[in-house]
Parts: C-alpha cells; sequence; structure tokens
C-alpha cells in the first residue's frame, strides 16, 4: 500500500463505495443463523456493514489488531476563560497515556486495542513516547482569528491521514478515535454550530466540568469565533482551519485515512461528531465507514448525530473524551464478528422456520 498522499482530492478519491453484494450475501448468511430473523438488531446491521468494507473483503471475524489514534493539541481559546483546568493538563496527561493508565488505556486494552497517543499541537517540547507530528505549539485563539492557516490544516490532515494508512499496512483492521486538549468544547461547538446551522446556545455545553454560571460566556465566545472567522460550511477544511483546532484537523484525518483504506473508525463523543461532520463535508462517501460508539453527555451532541445521521451503540451518560467511547464499542465489533463468524446455522441443525 502507498501510505503517501500528495493532496485532499487524491485521498478522497482513494475512498471506495462499499461492497453491496458483499454486504448481501452477509445478510443472507445472517438471516440463516441459528436464530430468528433479525432478533440480533443491531448487531446484525454492523456485521453487515463491516462485510461491505473493502478492507475486510467481506471477511467479517474479529480483527487481531486494533488501534486508538489519540490527537493532542491545545487552544489559544483558552485565554478567554472557556475551560477550568489548566493548560498543562494536556501536556501531562499525553504523558499518561504513554503509561497506560488513564481512562481510554484500560478500556482499549480490555478490548485488545492499542492506543497511540499523538502530538499534533501541544504547547510544549515533544514528548518521549508520543507520535511527533505537531504543526505548531497550539493553534490561534478563534475568538480573535482562525485556529489557523489553511495550508496548515491540510498538511495535518494529510500527516495524520499517512500515519493512519501506515498503520493500516502494518495490519491494523479497525480504527478508533479520541482526542486530548483542555478548552477543545469550544472549538467543536463552534464547528458543530457551523456545520448544522444550529444557533451556539443550542450546541454549547459544559465540557470537562465548566460551571453553569460560565455558559453564557462560553456561548458568546463561539458567537465570538464565528462572526471574526466567518467560516464556509460548505467547506469542511475551511471551518477546520477557522474555528476548528490541530486536534479536531488530526481526527478528520484518521478517518478519512481509514476510509482510503476501506477500513472501519469507531467514533468517540461530541469532538469526534464535530471532526466527522468537517470529513464527510470533505468526502461524503466517508459516512459509510463511521461506526458511532456512544451518545455523549455534552450538549449538541444530539444535534451533531442527527446531522450525520448516526445512532450511537450505547448510551453511558459519558463525556471524557479521549477515545474512550470508541474503546468501549470495538468490543460490539468483536460480539458482531462472533455472530457472524462462530454461530451455527438453521439449516445445519435441521431448523425449518415458517415463511
Amino acid at each position: 500500500m502507498n501510505t503517501d498522499i500528495a493532496n485532499i482530492a487524491a485521498l478522497v478519491a482513494q475512498i471506495d463505495a462499499p461492497d453491496q453484494q458483499a454486504q448481501g450475501e452477509a445478510a443472507r448468511h445472517i438471516d440463516g443463523l441459528l436464530k430468528p430473523v433479525g432478533s440480533l438488531g443491531r448487531l446484525e446491521s454492523l456485521a453487515i456493514q463491516l462485510a461491505g468494507m473493502p478492507g475486510w473483503r467481506g471477511q467479517v471475524s474479529k480483527p487481531a489488531h486494533k488501534a486508538i489514534l489519540v490527537m493532542c493539541a491545545d487552544h489559544g481559546v483558552y485565554e478567554e476563560g472557556v475551560a477550568v483546568s489548566p493548560k498543562a493538563v494536556t501536556a501531562i496527561q499525553a504523558l499518561n497515556m504513554t503509561r497506560h493508565n488513564t481512562g481510554v488505556c484500560v478500556l482499549a486494552a480490555a478490548a485488545g486495542a492499542q492506543v497511540h497517543v499523538v502530538d499534533t499541537g501541544i504547547d510544549c517540547e515533544p514528548l518521549p513516547g508520543v507520535k511527533d507530528l505537531r504543526v505548531a505549539r497550539g493553534c490561534g485563539n478563534i475568538a480573535r482569528g482562525p485556529a489557523m492557516s489553511r495550508q496548515q490544516a491540510e498538511a495535518l490532515l494529510l500527516a495524520c491521514a499517512g500515519y493512519t494508512r501506515e498503520l493500516a499496512a502494518g495490519g491494523v483492521k479497525l480504527f478508533g478515535v479520541g482526542e486530548l486538549g483542555i478548552a477543545n468544547t469550544t472549538p467543536a461547538a463552534a464547528m458543530v454550530s457551523v456545520l448544522t446551522g444550529s444557533e451556539p446556545g443550542e450546541v454549547v455545553g459544559i465540557g470537562a466540568n465548566l460551571p453553569r454560571e460560565q455558559l453564557q460566556h462560553k456561548v458568546e465566545v463561539v458567537r465570538r469565533a464565528l462572526a471574526v472567522n466567518q467560516p464556509d460550511a460548505s467547506d469542511g477544511l475551511d471551518v477546520l482551519a477557522k474555528v476548528g483546532g490541530f486536534d479536531l484537523v488530526g481526527m478528520a484525518g484518521v478517518m478519512l485515512g481509514a476510509a482510503s483504506c476501506g477500513l472501519p473508525v469507531v467514533l468517540d463523543g461530541f469532538l469526534s461528531y464535530a471532526s466527522a461532520l468537517a470529513a464527510c463535508r470533505i468526502a461524503p462517501g466517508l459516512h459509510d465507514y463511521l461506526i458511532p460508539s456512544h451518545f455523549s453527555a455534552e450538549k449538541g451532541a444530539r444535534i451533531a448525530l442527527q446531522h450525520l445521521d448516526l445512532v450511537p451503540y450505547l448510551n453511558m451518560d459519558m463525556r471524557l473524551g479521549e477515545g474512550s467511547g470508541a474503546a468501549l464499542a470495538m468490543q460490539l465489533v468483536d460480539a458482531a464478528c462472533a455472530m457472524y463468524s462462530q454461530m451455527g446455522t438453521l439449516a445445519e441443525c435441521a431448523i425449518v422456520l415458517p415463511d
């Protein structure tokens, strides 16, 4: 596999439509399993979705190699007082991830997935054990100007897609996305506002425990960011560059990189919804490769998911981020694969169901 992609158009051109013939064959196989037709509900539709992905070639079996890519970056909008945690927590928590003791790390280990910690723009010196794809030490303050230039956004998106393609070439068959960045729910809300045509007050939430009396201030910061930058809702890269952030661009790159290899990518929570909305503007065909993990407790989640036309598999009142929801949902992928590949069939057991 050629992991280098020259530009976004070339990346998008690598994303093929699902194999409908393989999906039809999978549906017929599932209908013939030792159970009433349709009785395993969305587990059946998940298996059918996987069967159609070119990277799986119709072989629905538990993936031996899974990866969750956690994109880490700092945000200039932190200066506007939209977060209660110190900005240094981004770097501290990224290092903790290399010690395998954070939420996503323990949940990923339970799912048999490897966590890859990626520095897309932490405001510190490069960290040991962290993949360095940084564009700069923190992005711009979106309340006063763009998060980054369009050129920076494209370069980072392609770098993250390329890294994802490298992992796919090494055998990874299932990807998940996560993020880490103090104050990053503010740019995510700005993106969701633009890409869904919603008022900021409808999508701005408390993030990592922002006091509710400060919520209106955060709404006003998002309004200011949209007014200052005037992002083009029809152009996903423009939205990412103007009111997004390096971590959000990175997740979009992972999604597009996985889809370009014909492989599924499991979303996490609200931040990943924002990136998925932008990435689907760039490549509408990406949608077929997205697996929604959980219904984020962050305000705006329902609006974002409705516009993505995705229904999460889990509703756990979670809003940790990091890829924690993606790690949990990977076990559902394993369950769908076990159902498909290990259950007996009605024919084998001489059971004939009435028409």
